[in-house]
């Protein structure tokens, strides 16, 4: 049984998923994506949509792109996600994106007489394709709650946290650099204790169940100690692009993030060095690296 029809620009590793799931809850989903191989959509369960404006002409699009040029890119134009939405229309951007951008979208939206709720997500693909997404949404209480049906389809929870999108943002951005910060952090305790002969998968079954229990912590230590970089959950570019989010949010706040600076150029080694299309742990091998490790 149908549960209506929605949009969905943007099909990458995560959005894909996510379009897919929302098609499996019973979601008719026109969808559009920059590349798609032919019949790729119909095998998905998705129907195809030429262009985000057509994708949004039901009155509710989700977006799920790469970075700020690209969400600009498929909101603004004659084909645009803007250009499409009927009155009232809600657009849930579901991308990591600037602070900044999500309040100037905000008030674009509300001056064409259309709604926007910023609502990013936690998690890696294979969350995606289980569902298992944990969303943080911001905007109008109405347009969250009309949201909510789509949230059910795509994750395992939801939080609202603010009536401006760009505090969905502030969140999603505060818990990356959690994450940054905890890489930089399993990277150093690594390389000290396998120089002194210790195993890291050691270090992390004491640590990770005698002083806390975390999934995150062992999902990412176990990528780490394998060192299966690729395929990315991850790249490290887009992790690269959060910090730098991150930090242009905390100097508009006047917030000092230290440690924040450090862990971004970290990643902009590493992007140096080649790794920018591998997993953002792959910042443990090189701070093995320059510990002397092989």
């Amino acid at each position: 049984m149908s549960k209506g029809t929605v949009g969905f620009v943007g099909l990458g590793s995560m959005g894909g998923a996510m379009a897919r799931n929302l098609a499996m809850a019973g979601f008719k989903v026109l969808a559009w994506n920059r590349t798609t191989r032919p019949g790729a959509l119909e095998q998905a369960g998705l129907i195809g949509a030429a262009t985000p404006a057509e994708a949004a002409r039901n009155g509710i699009v989700v977006s799920m792109v790469a970075d700020d040029s690209a969400l600009q890119a498929v909101t603004h134009g004659d084909d645009g996600i803007l250009a499409g939405l009927p009155q009232d229309g809600l657009h849930i951007c579901m991308s990591t994106v600037g602070v900044q951008i999500s309040a100037a979208l905000a008030q674009v939206h509300r001056g064409a007489g259309r709604r926007y709720l910023a609502a990013p997500v936690f998690g890696r693909p294979d969350a995606a394709a289980a569902a298992k997404l944990w969303i943080v949404a911001a905007g109008e209480a109405a347009d969250y709650a009309r949201a909510e049906p789509l949230f059910q389809a795509m994750g395992q929870g939801s939080f609202h946290v603010g009536a401006a999108p760009e505090q969905a943002g502030t969140v999603k951005l505060a818990g990356n650099f959690l994450l940054m910060a905890m890489l930089e952090a399993l990277g150093e305790a690594f390389a000290l204790t396998a120089k002194a002969g210790i195993a890291p998968r050691q270090l992390l079954d004491i640590v990770n169940g005698a002083l806390f229990k975390s999934p995150v912590y062992e999902n990412y230590g176990r990528i780490a100690i394998d060192r299966k970089f690729d395929p990315p959950g991850l790249r490290l570019r887009l992790g690269l692009k959060d910090a730098n989010l991150m930090l242009d949010a905390a100097n508009a706040l006047q917030v000092p993030m230290p440690l924040a600076s450090l862990v971004r150029d970290r990643m902009l080694g590493a992007a140096a060095r080649g790794m920018g299309e591998l997993d953002w742990s792959v910042l443990t091998r090189l701070i093995a690296a320059d510990a002397g490790l092989a």
